[in-house]
């Protein structure tokens, strides 16, 4: 039974954030509460923009290491080009990771691209040193015409009519959102790097749910009787924190860069977590057994990995969300 993943190490690092203010956009969220934590350890003062500053959705915000003397929470609506810039005047850098999660179209799309513009109208007027921006693995690989067997790679994008007409608006979003976002940082001149992580699991460090690790929970509560003959690709919260401290931190970093461990079948899925929590209620058949077993697509992430990333293993990552997923009590520990 492994413990809990290490902090993950990434070689060539030894940079020190100190007297360094970075901003982090929706800093309350699972990823983002992942890089607040890093920067403060790294010596950084942190703005972090909210909702609502006051919400117990971000006391665990306050209780983090350093957050009492580096840490502030501003109320920004990011739709709001002056309440963007009284955030960002100031600051080091930018860590934008607040996005809508949804496929409602109206919510997703519009919300994502223009919070996206007003991050970097703001950054190139506070001259900022460099702007990372969240994005996603949705913004890469949804292509019918790409063949399975390549490796998906930086150069890859999503095809928008093809999310547009399976109504993937999530997706679609986050594509047209990075897009936008290169757009404006090319034409302001604002340093930019992305990082477009798969789906992110992992302990949680705030106290409510979020969408990817619903993802696990379904198969140890019982209301998932079978699992789809589908696959996923996976990396741990912890990396993705570090993959956007690294890309802020190392002058050279540039671009994209693919946040992904390694995929899995659902299958393989539930065998690791039948075998980490046997006494759980986890699927043995798959809902589709006429076909074969559907194929994963390679993501390559070889650039995080030379800037020294270390990927914690795909089995610690289900194992630290199970075990998350408990503390926090949204799992019942099984009877004995």
């Amino acid at each position: 039974m492994p413990a809990a993943a290490p902090a993950p190490t990434a070689a060539n690092t030894t940079s020190s954030g100190s007297g360094q203010t970075v901003c982090v956009t929706g800093a309350g969220g699972f990823i983002a509460s992942w890089i607040v934590k890093l920067l403060l350890e790294r010596g950084y003062t942190v703005r972090g923009t909210v909702r609502n500053p006051d919400d117990s959705k971000n006391s665990h915000l306050k209780e983090l290491e350093g957050a009492e003397e580096r840490l502030t929470l501003h109320k920004v609506d990011l739709l709001d080009l002056e309440s963007v810039k009284a955030v960002i005047n100031g600051c080091d850098g930018i860590i934008h990771t607040a996005s809508p999660v949804t496929d409602n179209p109206e919510e997703m799309v519009e919300p994502a691209v223009n919070g996206a513009k007003n991050v970097i109208i703001a950054a190139a007027e506070a001259k900022v040193r460099r702007v990372v921006f969240t994005s996603s693995i949705g913004a890469v690989y949804m292509d019918p015409s790409r063949n399975i067997d390549e490796v998906v790679d930086e150069s890859c994008w999503s095809n928008l009519e093809y999310c547009k007409n399976t109504k993937n608006w999530y997706c679609y979003g986050k594509a047209v959102a990075e897009q936008a976002a290169w757009d404006e940082a090319k034409a302001r001149g604002v340093d930019l790097v992305v990082v477009n992580p798969v789906l992110v699991l992992g302990p949680l460090l705030q106290s409510t749910m979020n969408a990817s690790t619903i993802h696990i929970l379904k198969y140890l509560t019982g209301s998932a009787k079978t699992y789809a003959n589908a696959t996923q690709a996976y990396v741990h919260v912890k990396d993705v924190a570090l993959a956007h401290v690294l890309v802020y931190e190392i002058p050279s970093a540039s671009g994209r860069y693919l946040c992904s461990e390694s995929s899995l079948h659902r299958g393989e899925l539930v065998e690791i977590l039948a075998k980490y929590f046997p006494e759980y209620p986890i699927p043995t058949k798959c809902s589709d057994e006429k076909n074969p077993r559907a194929k994963a697509y390679t993501f390559s992430n070889k650039r995080l990995k030379d800037l020294g990333l270390e990927f914690t293993p795909v089995h610690q990552c289900l194992y630290d969300t199970v075990k998350s997923l408990q503390d926090k009590g949204h799992l019942p520990l099984p009877t004995k």
